[in-house]
């Protein structure tokens, strides 16, 4: 007889203050959205979230430790490098938050290795709405849907409630991954489809090729594990045929959409930017050549902010931002950190549990977002740590269930 799945509730009954958890749990991620300034909401009610899962006897899982052992070497390089830029500007409160943000995805990682799906499914449902509506808002704001709107899409680009259009876009993915998903392995529902549609034009609206690509690589993932990983041929083929469906009517709405005169404008000006912003003179790839330079001669780093006050302008490169403010070592630790984390999530991905189309989505967005990175700096993305902490503590409540692994392809229909 297998063992029960020590990640789901004992019972119906559901104590005062793992209510209060989810409560605050639900709160927390619901403002996650609001990133226009800082420190956000979000921010201030992650610490009620740590005090809420404290007395709820949410507790540091075994299981966890290699995550916070690479999580604890990245920032003490980052303590000792911010010597080498104490007289820059704003050093001190970039140290702070790559700590804070450590720590968050510690405390999400503790709180989804116990008492799972409920957890997981708070965390889902106050994502979902708050993504939604923050792409609603985009939306409005882009096509000035009312007085006013034009707030949440300055410069012809959504970005909602969040201060750049390039971190708004990749806080849509993962929610539009589970709705994929639910939608082409179990159950067709009106609201599915309307919210996931919100999040997609959204996520086209802030015109960051980033997220674009980031997108398309992670539902890549996350349709090719489902498949994988299907019990039965009969699903399998469902995941085939709505897939092609779905690619179809994607790729129909996107014409219908670049049809319209502002957005096709926006299109064409984003594609523009690879000859200008991306291999132009000064531009991205020029800066990136110069940033492997600038890692050759730091060993031990350059702090933050270090190269783009010596340079001028960023890198935009997370990989190289790694090893430019943190040094070699916390490079290392922070490749080593992604390396174990998908090495997790490929674990999760393929074991049987209630939590696996969470543990897919997951590890789907968490390598697309691992891909932006080498065009994009992400190592202050909240939705990142989020992820990080998902994928650990999914990996933990796995283990923790002992589930033997099945066939990759499942049982025959």
């Amino acid at each position: 007889m297998a063992p029960a799945f020590q990640g789901a509730p004992a019972s119906a009954a559901v104590p005062l203050r793992e209510r209060i958890l989810l409560i605050v749990l639900f709160i927390a991620v619901l403002a996650s959205s609001i990133a226009f300034i800082e420190p956000s909401p979000h921010d201030a009610l992650m610490g009620v979230l740590a005090v809420a899962g404290l007395v709820a006897g949410v507790r540091l899982n075994r299981n966890l430790t290699v995550l916070v052992f690479w999580l604890v070497v990245f920032n003490v390089c980052g303590l000792i490098s911010l010597i080498n830029a104490l007289d820059i500007p704003k050093t001190v409160q970039y140290t702070a938050t790559s700590l804070y943000l450590a720590v968050a995805a510690i405390l999400f990682a503790c709180l989804f290795s116990e008492n799972t799906m409920a957890r997981l499914a708070t965390m889902r449902v106050a994502y979902t709405i708050t993504a939604t509506a923050a792409a609603l808002a985009g939306a409005a704001g882009y096509f000035h849907a009312f007085p006013g709107a034009q707030i949440f899409a300055p410069a012809g680009r959504a970005l909602a409630t969040f201060k750049d259009p390039n971190v708004f876009g990749p806080f849509l993915i993962w929610p539009a991954l589970f709705l994929t998903q639910d939608i082409i392995t179990r159950r067709i529902r009106l609201t599915s489809i309307a919210a996931l549609g919100a999040l997609l034009l959204g996520l086209l609206l802030s015109f960051s090729r980033g997220a674009w690509f980031h997108f398309a690589l992670s539902a890549a993932i996350t349709i090719g594990l489902s498949f994988l990983t299907a019990p039965t041929q009969k699903t399998r083929l469902r995941i085939f045929v709505l897939s092609a469906v779905s690619v179809a009517l994607l790729v129909a709405a996107i014409a219908v959409l670049i049809s319209i005169p502002a957005v096709q404008l926006m299109v064409k000006e984003r594609v523009h930017l690879i000859n200008s912003y991306d291999v132009g003179q000064g531009g991205r790839f020029r800066m990136q050549e110069l940033a492997v330079t600038a890692v050759l001669l730091s060993p031990d780093g350059l702090g933050p902010f270090g190269f783009a006050t010596a340079a001028g302008v960023q890198q935009h490169n997370q990989y190289l931002q790694a090893f430019l403010v943190y040094g070699w070592v916390g490079g290392i630790a922070y490749i080593m950190l992604l390396l174990s984390t998908v090495h997790v999530g490929l674990r999760g991905a393929f074991r049987r549990t209630p939590w696996q189309p969470y543990m897919i989505t997951a590890l789907g967005a968490f390598i697309g977002e691992m891909a932006e990175g080498f065009i994009v700096d992400t190592d202050h993305w909240r939705h990142f740590f989020l992820l990080l902490g998902m994928i650990w503590g999914m990996g933990a409540a796995t283990l923790r269930a002992g589930q033997p692994v099945p066939p990759a392809f499942g049982r025959a229909a």
